[in-house]
Parts: structure tokens; sequence; C-alpha cells
């Protein structure tokens, strides 16, 4: 029943929606909000980069600001009665039933949908019609449901907008995380700002699972590279490991078919162009960790790299590939 109900408010809230708006949007994706970071940076005059880091963001929605959003566009009675019920659905814990004031029931399929009018009001609609108005010089803004960032031409503007934030965020009881909402310089000119503070090299930022990156091209433009994000390479490999580890001793071509899924469901999301020393690593450390737990089940007969590759050639773990060039 939700999936027609997000179905029926699609056909109305995509036509409000904005441009800069990716996440559980139809026909729109990661990749496109990723590319576009690109396209900001590259092609626009953009100096200046605001990470945003809202804390639990879904648990603290309030559901009378969120209810009453939808209230302007939607008239319908009984469609208002099921969206009110699904705001406010409790959860089962250990048997108990635990009833909140704030958030929507996280993988409910509407959850998204809600989420996403919530940010749009205070945040998209917000900075396009009140904030970029006001500014002195170009300002964008990319976001993929929680997860966003802001643009801007120049350092003033960044800083406005950086000490309102919050207030507006408060608003809406939302909180921007202290420490990882920042301003950064990041752009054709981020290297001079990086020596005025006394830094070697200019920072980055993290946006949507990846590490993005000044750089120059062969043609000595400025450009942007990506790279796994750290945290996230790390977790993907300890959860190859817990796999191998539990599953050791089931037959070797069955491991392999699940660790190709599992590599291939990898490179389908960070194989982008940039990024193929994160990728090449990703796949060289597969190929220790699962020697590591064929290893163990040798019992005293040493499973040697000669053998490994043996092993390799006849039941083969997929290389790195780029699939968003």
């Amino acid at each position: 029943m939700q999936s027609v109900a997000v179905d029926l408010l699609n056909a109305i809230y995509e036509q409000d929606f904005s441009d800069c708006s990716y996440g559980f949007r139809p026909g729109r994706s990661q990749h496109q909000a990723l590319d576009e970071v690109g396209k900001v940076m590259c092609a626009r005059p953009t100096s200046w980069v605001l990470e945003l880091d809202i804390k639990a963001y879904f648990d603290s929605i309030v559901r009378e600001n969120l209810s009453e959003m939808v209230r302007r566009r939607v008239r319908d009675g009984s469609m208002l009665r099921l969206i009110g019920k699904w705001i406010n659905v409790g959860a089962i814990d250990d048997g108990k039933l635990i009833m909140s004031e704030t958030g929507t029931g996280q993988g409910q399929p509407i959850s998204p949908l809600l989420a996403n009018i919530y940010l749009h009001h205070i945040l998209d609609q917000w900075f396009e019609e009140e904030v970029k108005p006001r500014l002195r010089g170009e300002a964008h803004e990319i976001r993929y449901a929680d997860d966003a960032i802001l643009c801007f031409q120049y350092r003033e503007d960044a800083e406005k907008v950086l000490e309102v934030l919050p207030k507006r965020f408060a608003k809406f009881g939302l909180t921007l995380h202290p420490e990882k909402t920042r301003r950064i310089a990041f752009g054709r000119f981020a290297q001079g700002e990086a020596k005025k503070r006394g830094k070697k090299k200019p920072d980055t930022f993290d946006f949507l699972g990846f590490t993005h990156i000044g750089a120059r091209s062969r043609q000595g433009k400025f450009t942007v590279h990506v790279k796994t994000i750290d945290k996230r390479l790390r977790r993907g490999l300890k959860s190859i490991a817990d796999w191998c580890k539990e599953h050791r001793h089931d037959p070797v071509n069955e491991q392999q078919k699940t660790l190709n899924a599992k590599l291939r469901g990898h490179y389908q999301y960070y194989g982008r162009r940039t990024n193929h020393v994160s990728i090449h690593r990703f796949y060289r450390e597969v190929c220790g960790i699962w020697k590591k737990w064929l290893n163990r089940r040798t019992r005293g007969n040493p499973l040697t790299w000669e053998k490994f590759y043996e092993i390799l050639r006849q039941n083969p773990l997929l290389t790195p590939r780029i699939t968003h060039a």
C-alpha cells in the first residue's frame, strides 16, 4: 500500500523537487550526483565547499512539521490519514512496542520520500529562493538524501551560509555535526589557500562513499579525482573476511561464485574512472583474505602462494574494472 502511495506522491512532488536533489527519486542515482560534483567543480567558478553532516537525520524529523509540509500539497483526506499513521508508526523492540515523538520508521517504502520532502523544504527550497539571491557570487547545492554539499564562488558567501545553517536546521529539530560540518577551500585556487595556511596539500571532502581530491589533468586543467573512503574500504574488506571465515569449508567453486558476486557489486559502485588504485587494492586484499582462510583448512599442509595461484587459475576472481567511465 505504501508503494502505491509513493507512486502517487512522486507524480506530485517530482514537479516540486529541485534538480540538485538525487536521492530516492525516479531516474536519478548516486552516480549522477557524483557526476554533477565534477561538473560544478570543473565548469563553474567554485572555490569553497561546505560539507553538511546531519546527526541522526531520519530519527530527528519532527513529525508535526513533516505532516504540515505534506498537507501543503496533498488535499485528499484518506491519503493524509494513511500518511499520518505511517509517520507515527512505532517499533517493536524485545517484544515491546516503543513509540517516539520524532523520526520516520526506517525501512518503510515511504520513508525515503518523506525524508526528501522534509529536506526539500528545509534546505533545497530555502537555499534556492532565499539564500542564493543574497549572495555575492555563484552557489550550487548537490544532495543525495541527507548527504549534501554546498559549493560557493566566494569565501564570504560560504561563511555567511555556514553561520546561519545551524539555526535554520535547529528550527526544524535537526542538528548539524559541529566537527563534520565544515568549510574547505576546493577548486582551482585551493593550492594557494593551502600554502597560506602552511599546509602541503589542499583539503579534500567526502561525499557518497568517495573522497574527492583536487587534481590536474594531462592538459594542466583543474579536475576532480575520487578514491574510496578508507573507512568504507576497511568495512568492505572486514565483511569479506567474516564471510570467508564462516564459509572456509565450503567447496572452492562455491566460494568463488559468492566472492565474485561481492567483487562485482563493489566494482559496480566504486568503479569510477579515477578510482582504479582503490579498486585494485580491494581486489588484492580480497585475494589475500581468501588465501588466508583456505590455508586454515589444510591441516598442517600450508597453502603456498604457488598453490593458491593454481586455485585462482582454476577459479578466477573477478578482476577490477571501471564501470562508470
